[in-house]
Formats: structure tokens, C-alpha cells, sequence
């Protein structure tokens, strides 16, 4: 058995820091003064006492750097852990909600995916809503270390072609984790505090400004509102797009912009297709909402960037019910949502550097076909891609459709519908937030389904955001015989 004293450290400070930040929202019902304070100072010093009582508990077996198994723990540990102590307010404040509901609640927070069980949010207070949106701002920050730290080492999904660019870590992962988690939050704050001040300038009051930026930079999701996004349409739609598509793209290129290097940001192809897919869809949506719905064409170009942009991301967010816009546009919607966004950003879902690996090779196996005796390699941003990067990537497409299988069809013995099960099971694997069908669809919410079918969205939530394998490496049993 290996030891297990570096990762109850790590995720103990972790779950310390989730207890202090619960003062945040206590100070906001502070203002508010409806007297739900307590709500927070009783559930930020438990987390506090727990999560430092086991981080001392643990202090003396930390080193400098940890094994193969401890990593694989630890990122799936947190992920965990996280969410239990979260879902503490919940059950606690004026939602009142069961502990199979809070956990739903702060698993979807955390993991960005912005799927909600909670009803009448425009009644709740202010620090309730304040904790969604801080649950999904600390999911987007940590989700981005580790893609750029843990994710590269693990080698999983393909992710060890950034090893380069995520900076060399092993064997001291501890100590690099915290430096570009420093990096990456002075990045991530600053575009947070940008979205803030534009929502501001259109009108928002301090607190929707505030709470929304929160969740679009992390492309959550959550929004102060049961209509989601739609109290803001207008001016409003075209700012969140645009932070939405900052916030999908590689962070470690921000990094580079920081240190003075521009060029990386401007060569990188992720970023040139991710935006050209966006512009294709919404072109595409535009023309058709145009000539089948009264739509003028700015509303049109508006409301296909805005919720096109939403569920690329993974951010959620929704202005209008894009359930009555036809078979066509609702079919389109399910499928963009595999697609995500880059490599390192806060956005999920399969990524787009996997499709370019892919289809890269599928290239390749065709002039092969072509010219038998001929040498060809798939290519990625100008590089050979590996024996070991391709298998990666492929396994990924793999055990990602086997799970979508698995988690649709064990909700399905749950006694949901067809639609509802499917792309239920896509939403919460690929952490989009909103499924199609009159039940979770955009003008829909969680709160109707059954229990078995909210922890099963749960898992499945759990196991996207972690990009599959790191979750599956740990549940085998060689895993705890190594």
C-alpha cells in the first residue's frame, strides 16, 4: 500500500481554502440582512476544522514529490472532496436540499457542468447564489491546473503532447503546481475582473455582474436567474461570447502573453479551428433562423453566437429555448456539445486538439491506402505525433462513447425517456449543463429527476471533468496493487 499521507495533505489544505472562502458569501447575506449569515460561518468552520485537522494530520509525510499512484489519487481525490464540503451550504441555507440533491448541486458546480436542481434562484439569497458561482470559479482554476500539470504526466487522453508547454513537472509536481497555479490565477482574475466591469458598464447591478462573471469566465454556467441568461438579452449576449471564447482557450498561452511572447497565441491551430468551427455553426444557425422564424438578422447572428458559444464551451448558459428552433438546429446543438474547446482552458468535453489528432490520422491512414509503400506520420501543430500520443487519443474516443453508452443506458433503467437518458448522459460526461427534452433541456431543470438518475449524473459529471481515464486508472484493482 502506497502512502497516502501527500494526498490527504494536499486535498486537506484544499479543502481548507474551500472553508474560508465560505466567509465570501456570509458577508454577502451580511448585506443583505435576511440572517442567513450563520448558514456560512457554520459550514466554513467545519470545512475549515476538518480539512486543516486533516491536512496536520498528514503534514509529516510530505515530500518533494509524489509517485505515479499518488497523482492519479490525489486529481481524483480533490475532485471528490470538494464537492462533499461544498454541498454543505446547501443543505444548511434557506434550499434546505437533501444530501443527494446538494451533492448534485456542488459536483455541477465544480466541475463547471452548470446543471441545476434548484428552483425559484431569483428568490434565494445573495450568498447562496454567490456560492454557486464561487463553486464554479475555483472548478475553472483547478480544472486548468490540472490540465497543465497533472494531465501532460499521467498521459491521459493525449494530453502528454502539451508536456512541453505545461512545463516540466515530474517528480516535483508539488512545488510547479503551486508556481503555475500563481501564474494562472493572476490570468485568470484579471479576465474575471474585465467581464465584471463590462457587465457593470452595460447595466448590471454590482451582484448579477459580479455572480455571472464568475461563472463565464469559468464557463459554468449557473446564473442568479431560473430563465438562465435571458434576463439580459441584448449587449449583454455579445460580451459573454466573447469571454466565453477567451476563457476556452489555452491558458498557457496567456501565460506566454504574460512573459512577453505573443507569437505562440497567434500560431496556435487549436485556437485558429475553434474559432473557425464557431464561426461555421453560427453562420449556419443564422441563415436558417432567419428563414424559418421572423428573426431579424442581428437578433438571429445574436442569439445563434451567444447560445452556439454556450454550449461549444461548456458554459451552459442559455437567452432563449433553442428547443423550438427545430429538429435541425436541436440535433445540431447535441452534437456541437461534444465538441468543446481547447486543451488547458476551463471549457470541457472531448477538446478540440483530439479531433485534430484524429482526423489528422484518419488523413494519413488514407494516403497510406493510397500509396502502400509510402511513410506517413499525423501531424500536430507542425509536430509528429507519437505512437504513444495517437493511442492515447484514440482510446479516449473509445471509452468516451462506451461510457456515454453505459451512463445513458443505467439511466434508462431509472425510468427516464430515450432523449432525456442520452443526452442527459452528455451533458453531465461531457459537463455542458443543459440536455434536450422538455425535462433538462434549456428552459428545463434537474430537480424532477429521480435519485438513482441524480447520482448517476453525478458520476458521469465527475468522470467528464477528469477526462475519463484518471477516474478509471483509479478504480482498477492493479491500480491499488502497483
Amino acid at each position: 500500500m502506497f502512502d497516502l499521507r501527500p494526498v490527504g495533505y494536499v486535498i486537506g489544505l484544499l479543502v481548507t481554502i474551500l472553508g474560508a472562502t465560505m466567509m465570501l458569501p456570509m458577508i454577502a447575506d451580511l448585506a443583505e440582512g435576511r440572517g442567513e449569515w450563520h448558514v456560512f460561518f457554520q459550514s466554513g468552520l467545519l470545512t475549515v476544522l476538518i480539512g486543516g485537522g486533516i491536512a496536520l494530520s498528514c503534514m509529516n509525510g510530505v515530500g518533494q514529490g509524489l509517485t505515479i499512484q499518488q497523482t492519479f489519487l490525489l486529481a481524483s481525490g480533490v475532485w471528490v472532496a470538494l464537492p462533499l464540503f461544498g454541498a454543505i451550504p446547501f443543505i444548511l441555507g434557506e434550499t434546505e436540499l437533501r444530501f443527494v440533491d446538494a451533492f448534485f448541486e456542488a459536483m455541477s458546480g465544480m466541475t463547471t457542468t452548470g446543471s441545476t436542481v434548484i428552483t425559484g434562484l431569483e428568490n434565494l439569497p445573495k450568498g447562496i447564489l454567490l456560492w454557486r458561482a464561487i463553486l464554479q470559479w475555483l472548478g475553472g482554476i483547478g480544472i486548468i491546473v490540472v490540465a497543465m500539470v497533472f494531465l501532460p504526466e499521467l498521459r491521459v487522453g493525449g494530453m502528454q503532447i502539451f508536456q512541453s508547454e505545461a512545463f516540466d513537472t515530474m517528480g516535483k509536481i508539488l512545488p510547479r503546481a503551486t508556481a503555475i497555479a500563481g501564474q494562472i490565477s493572476t490570468i485568470y482574475i484579471g479576465l474575471t475582473v474585465a467581464c465584471m466591469l463590462a457587465y457593470l458598464g452595460l447595466g448590471m447591478s454590482f451582484f448579477d455582474a459580479l455572480s455571472h462573471a464568475l461563472t463565464t469566465c469559468s464557463t459554468g454556467g449557473f446564473a442568479n436567474y431560473d430563465n438562465s441568461f435571458a434576463n439580459f438579452s441584448g449587449p449583454a449576449e455579445y460580451v459573454a461570447s466573447v469571454f466565453m471564447i477567451l476563457a476556452a482557450l489555452p491558458f498557457v498561452r496567456y501565460v506566454q502573453l504574460l512573459h512577453g511572447d505573443a507569437k505562440p497565441l497567434f500560431r496556435d491551430s487549436q485556437i485558429w479551428t475553434f474559432l473557425a468551427i464557431i464561426g461555421v455553426l453560427v453562420l449556419v444557425t443564422t441563415l436558417v433562423l432567419t428563414s424559418i422564424f421572423p428573426h431579424h438578422w442581428e437578433q438571429a447572428f445574436r442569439e445563434a453566437l451567444f447560445n452556439i458559444t454556450s454550449i461549444i464551451s461548456g458554459t451552459g448558459y442559455a437567452s432563449v429555448d433553442y428547443m423550438t428552433w427545430g429538429s435541425f438546429l436541436i440535433m445540431l446543438f447535441f452534437f456541437i456539445g461534444l465538441i468543446g474547446g481547447c486543451a488547458g482552458s476551463t471549457a470541457c468535453s472531448v477538446k478540440i486538439f483530439r479531433y485534430q489528432i484524429l482526423f489528422s490520422s484518419i488523413a494519413v491512414q488514407i494516403r497510406r491506402i493510397r500509396q502502400p509503400h509510402g511513410i506517413f506520420t499525423p501531424r500536430f501543430q507542425g509536430r509528429a505525433v507519437g505512437a504513444d500520443v495517437l493511442s492515447s487519443v484514440i482510446s479516449f474516443f473509445m471509452f468516451f462513447v462506451v461510457s456515454l453508452g453505459m451512463f445513458a443506458w443505467a439511466l434508462s433503467l431509472t425510468g427516464l425517456d430515450m432523449t432525456t437518458s442520452i443526452t442527459g448522459a452528455a451533458t453531465a460526461l461531457a459537463n455542458i449543463g443543459p440536455g434536450l427534452g422538455d425535462k433538462i433541456g434549456p428552459a428545463g431543470n434537474f430537480a424532477g429527476l429521480n435519485d438513482p438518475a441524480k447520482w448517476i449524473l453525478a458520476a458521469a459529471m465527475f468522470v467528464g471533468r477528469l477526462e475519463l481515464m484518471v477516474v478509471y486508472t483509479v478504480l482498477t484493482l492493479r491500480f491499488w496493487r502497483a
